[in-house]
C-alpha cells in the first residue's frame, strides 16, 4: 500500500509540472533529479555524449525537467553552484559564476545511411543567479528516433556541463 502511495505521490508531481509548463503532447521523459558534475566526470577524459564536464566540481540542491514530444523542454534547476572541494578557489564555493545557464537534450539516433549517431539539441540561455537558481523553457527539434534520451545543464558560455539528470546517494561519513 506504502509503494502504491509514493507511486501515486510522485506521478501527481509529473502531472502537476507538466501542466504548470503548458505541456499537452505525451512526454518523451521527465525526472526529478540531476547529479551533479565531480569526480571522474570531471573534464574531457570521461565526457558524456561528446560532451566535457567541467574542470571543476559542482553541487545541486534540486533539478527536474520535463520534454514532450514536441520539443518543448522545462529545466528548473536550484543551487547549481560550485562545490565545497579543495581544487575550488575559496571565493567561488558555493557560488555561480555564469550568467546564463543552457540545456542539451541528448539522444542516441541514427542518420539517413541508418548509422548510429548521438544527436545534441542545445537551447538558449537562460539567466542564472549567482546562487545557482535558473528556468530553462525552451522549444527544441526533437531528434527522430530519440533513444536513451538525456538531460544536461550546462555553462552559457561554454560547453561544458554542469548537471545531468541522475542521481547519487552520498554514504553517510562515521
Amino acid at each position: 500500500m506504502a509503494v502504491a502511495s509514493l507511486f501515486t505521490f510522485a506521478l501527481a508531481g509529473y502531472s502537476t509540472l507538466w501542466a504548470k509548463e503548458g505541456h499537452s503532447s505525451p512526454k518523451l521523459m521527465a525526472f526529478q533529479r540531476m547529479y551533479a558534475v565531480d569526480g571522474p566526470f570531471l573534464g574531457e577524459a570521461n565526457a558524456l555524449r561528446g560532451i566535457a564536464g567541467d574542470e571543476l566540481p559542482w553541487e545541486i540542491r534540486a533539478g527536474r525537467g520535463v520534454i514532450d514530444l514536441t520539443g518543448r523542454l522545462t529545466v528548473h534547476v536550484r543551487g547549481l553552484v560550485f562545490a565545497d572541494d579543495p581544487s575550488v578557489p575559496a571565493d567561488l564555493v558555493g557560488k555561480n559564476d555564469e550568467a546564463e545557464f543552457r540545456a542539451v537534450l541528448s539522444c542516441i539516433s541514427e542518420d539517413e545511411a541508418e548509422n548510429i549517431i548521438i544527436s545534441n539539441v542545445f537551447t538558449d540561455g537562460f539567466p542564472a543567479t549567482p546562487s545557482g537558481d535558473a528556468d530553462i523553457v525552451a522549444k527544441i527539434e526533437v531528434p527522430n528516433p530519440c533513444i536513451a534520451p538525456i538531460v544536461f545543464v550546462l555553462a552559457g558560455s561554454e560547453d561544458k556541463w554542469f548537471s545531468v539528470n541522475g542521481f547519487e546517494i552520498e554514504e553517510d561519513e562515521d
